[in-house]
């Protein structure tokens, strides 16, 4: 199980920073950055963020091995993500302005979540049982 906690850890590190990066600037306009993301919707964003942070809070609890945190701190994330695809749609159906990309990308980022979160909560059963 330290094989798939480290490839985990690696995953959310690179997506996390991403994410980060990304969203950063966008809310600061870093780079030009902004301008290229077109009708970025910001709560989307924010969200994305959030998640970020979470993403990288996982891989320093499975560093002091706290599997049961990281796993919350997955569930959390899935949480709010799929509570922001909601409202997205919402976004969407009342006409607001979006990038269709932003679909595919919360689309990713949810299962990719989803799928992290797995990963943890087999982590955190293993850790039980050993």
């Amino acid at each position: 199980m330290k094989i798939v906690s480290g490839i985990q850890s690696i995953l959310l590190t690179v997506i996390g920073f991403m994410s980060l990066f990304m969203t950063f600037s966008i809310v600061f306009d870093l780079f030009g950055i902004r301008e290229k993301e077109g009708n970025y919707v910001m709560f989307v964003v924010i969200a994305n963020m959030i998640c970020g942070f979470l993403y990288l809070a996982t891989v320093v609890n499975n560093w002091k091995k706290h599997y049961k945190t990281s796993f919350y701190l997955l569930i959390l994330a899935l949480v709010i993500l799929i509570t922001t695809f909601i409202c997205f749609k919402f976004h969407i159906d009342g006409g607001g302005i979006y990038e269709p990309r932003t679909v595919k990308a919360m689309t990713f980022r949810t299962v990719f979540t989803f799928v992290m979160a797995l990963i943890g909560y087999f982590s955190f059963k293993n850790q039980k049982v050993n």
